[in-house]
């Protein structure tokens, strides 16, 4: 897994983060991971700067002054990622709903199949959700319904944020110009990956709800991407989305 990078965004992941960067650095030598924290009052920063020591040159932090919102961190991960020149860079949540073990799936299928994204999907066959309420899951799956009627994108889990991108598609999106900060982001990127024709697979993984710490989904987070990718749709058709 060479020149890959792993972005994990954290806001008060005290209980997760070790185990975290354990759990992903000690499963192949080549990868790096870049935990990009909010300010964490919990102080979840000064666990991954103790790490560092142990893992010299793979294990990278970036603190922001607040918290700025989950897309805004992964584009100040895709910048730093660009600049340093990987080729593969995934997004992850630190809480293990995304399984590290899965990593080497997403990345073989991105090198192998020569994707330029693929998407670690809940809904790719059938409903692979644990530990969630029926009525979160039900939430989620005609979120990512409803996206795919708005859209037309041929993708299952729209709005997944467990993935591995092409540094080479990710120079060709307008990193200036994503709109959305909650997980709306998560769409748009998918939209705008589809707009440019992008070479996308979904691939089944198992996605298993937190048991350590607390969720940062909020009705406003919803609201956005209720609303949000119905505006995008409509610019996209008028030629005012912004690629």
């Amino acid at each position: 897994m060479k020149n890959t990078l792993i972005i994990i965004p954290t806001y008060n992941e005290l209980e997760n983060i070790q185990l975290m960067i354990k759990a992903v650095l000690t499963q192949n030598e080549d990868l790096h991971l870049l935990i990009i924290d909010d300010n964490s009052p919990d102080g979840t920063a000064e666990i991954v700067k103790n790490n560092m020591l142990l893992f010299p040159n793979r294990l990278f932090l970036e603190e922001r002054s607040g918290k700025q919102g989950l897309g805004t961190a992964y584009i100040h991960g895709f910048k730093w990622a660009l600049n340093r020149h990987y080729e593969y860079v995934f997004e992850m949540d630190a809480d293990f709903s995304h399984n590290p073990n899965d990593l080497s799936l997403l990345y073989d299928v991105c090198v192998n199949k020569k994707a330029d994204l693929v998407i670690g999907s809940r809904y790719v066959k059938g409903v692979n959700v644990v530990n969630w309420p029926m009525s979160r899951i039900l939430l989620s799956y005609f979120a990512s319904k409803y996206v795919r009627l708005i859209t037309r994108m041929d993708i299952h889990d729209t709005t997944a944020g467990f993935v591995c991108y092409r540094t080479s598609l990710l120079q060709k999106i307008n990193l200036d110009k994503i709109n959305f900060v909650g997980y709306a982001f998560q769409i748009e990127m998918k939209f705008k990956a589809y707009l440019l024709k992008a070479k996308i697979i979904e691939v089944p993984v198992i996605f298993t709800d937190r048991s350590r710490g607390q969720s940062k989904m909020s009705s406003g987070i919803i609201h956005e991407a209720v609303a949000g990718v119905l505006i995008m749709k409509i610019k996209s058709w008028i030629g005012k989305l912004e690629i």
